[in-house]
């Protein structure tokens, strides 16, 4: 946690001393980030345990690579369709309400894959986790401008998405462990614990929240009336009044510029969770059988990306530059990966060039949806972000089952690393050209003469 006491500095404010600014988001940091990391962890945990569960699942079940791929990608479907209201609801009912319904339930539907045994049911548990857990990242992006200015956002941002990073180091011995060690106990298959042990938490961490977050700024007990007052006077400068605020929501959806930046996030997301979901089996292609092996595997390169998106973060928001840190991150991993297929599943040399992808990998986010929040005025931001964020989501729906035909008809071989890098090239060359104001939303903060662009 030594990056969150970092990761608040930030060039003051008009109206607010340095010391007394990153006094006030040192405390915020430390009150909400830790639980929020843990949340993220878990949620990503149960997103993706099913790279490593499909190890052992296509030996004890009916599934092809191609019945894998679909229902990996099915769980996005569920996603799109529910993001949206979700976000919606959350600014009706509130954070804690609306965390606390998604936890609840996701952790119930993790669990409850334990149970499949068919491909429809296999889809049918994947689509319901997809359609509970839909709204709590962009709930949580949402939620995070409720308590930090733009140019300490993308820190933040980067500190909360690290989560995903982290969660995949974890991942990976965590997963083969349960799988080589907890197969037969109880009667239970490996992976049949994989999901319960993995699964449950999200349950309890939604109870947790409720009692311990609140939904804004104004009812933090723990802050003093002049740190509630500074915070609202610099999120104040950053959002003013926005009196065509009924018509944004028509308008965000009128504008072909939202659609552009969806289908930018289509395509990064579609090229992570592609890695994500198939980067086990690469691996298991490459000689390693052990399941605990094949864990540790995948989790070197996971701590890479840690360092390399808080790094690029705050780089980012030092420079006050979004785009081409988004878009040299982005080629980095597109570089990377073409560098990949060249190796034929050298072990050593694979491992090194994923690490040094998982760089670029782990900070596009974190940027992209920097860039996304301080272009959205408040009236537009739980629309505007669970928008682009559902429509995005729809990449990890096509390029999970896109790798599993690769890989059904040609082996886990260099073809998912090619798709992988086309997608990432695509979507640095897409940032680069999307440069005007999407409709109804407005820049966070006043750019000083010659500063450079977002």
């Amino acid at each position: 946690m030594a990056s969150i006491a970092t990761a608040v500095h930030a060039p003051p404010q008009t109206g607010s001393s340095p010391a007394g600014a990153d006094a006030l988001y040192r405390k915020i940091s430390w009150r909400l980030m830790p639980l929020l990391l843990i949340c993220y962890m878990v949620s990503y945990l149960d997103r993706i345990n099913i790279g490593y569960a499909q190890l052992q699942m296509k030996e004890t079940l009916p599934f092809s690579d191609t019945v894998y791929g679909l229902g990996a990608g099915i769980f996005f479907v569920g996603y799109f369709l529910f993001e949206v209201p979700s976000n919606l609801l959350l600014v009706r009912f509130g954070a804690r309400k609306t965390l606390l319904r998604i936890m609840l339930c996701w952790g119930v539907v993790a669990a409850a894959m334990m149970w499949v045994s068919t491909p429809t049911q296999f889809y049918a548990a994947r689509f319901l986790l997809g359609v509970f857990e839909a709204g709590f990242f962009p709930g949580i992006i949402l939620y995070l401008t409720f308590w930090y200015p733009a140019p300490r956002r993308a820190q933040m941002i980067a500190i909360f998405m690290s989560a995903t990073t982290v969660a995949g180091v974890i991942a990976g011995p965590l997963c083969g462990a349960i799988l080589k060690y907890m197969d037969g106990l109880g009667g239970l298959h490996g992976w049949q614990w994989l999901f319960v042990v993995q699964g449950l938490p999200a349950s309890v961490l939604g109870v947790v929240v409720y009692l311990y977050l609140q939904d804004r700024p104004d009812e933090a007990h723990w802050l003093a009336a002049s740190d509630k007052q500074m915070l609202r006077e610099q999120l104040a400068q950053e959002h003013p009044a926005d009196p065509h605020a009924p018509g944004v929501a028509r308008q965000l959806l009128s504008d072909p510029r939202i659609y552009a930046l969806s289908l930018l996030y289509f395509l990064l997301l579609g090229a992570t969770y592609t890695m994500t979901f198939w980067v086990p089996t690469l691996v298991q292609s490459w000689g390693v059988k052990d399941l605990l092996l094949i864990g540790v595997c995948t989790a070197i390169p996971n701590l890479f990306g840690i360092v390399g998106m808080v790094l690029i973060g705050r780089s980012s928001d030092r420079l006050r530059e979004r785009r081409w840190h988004f878009a040299g991150a982005v080629l980095l991993a597109a570089l990377c990966l073409g560098v990949t297929t060249l190796l034929k599943g050298q072990l050593v040399a694979s491992v090194a060039a994923l690490s040094v992808a998982l760089i670029g990998i782990a900070a596009a986010t974190p940027l992209f949806f920097t860039v996304l929040t301080e272009r959205l005025s408040p009236a537009a931001s739980a629309a505007g972000i669970a928008l682009v964020s559902s429509l995005g989501n729809l990449g990890p729906a096509v390029s999970p089952s896109l790798a599993g035909y690769i890989t059904s008809r040609h082996g886990p071989d260099y073809s998912i690393y090619l798709v992988m890098a086309l997608y990432l090239g695509a979507g640095a060359l897409m940032l680069l050209c999307v440069r005007a104001r999407p409709a109804g939303v407005s820049r966070a903060v006043p750019q000083p003469r010659g500063a450079a662009a977002s």
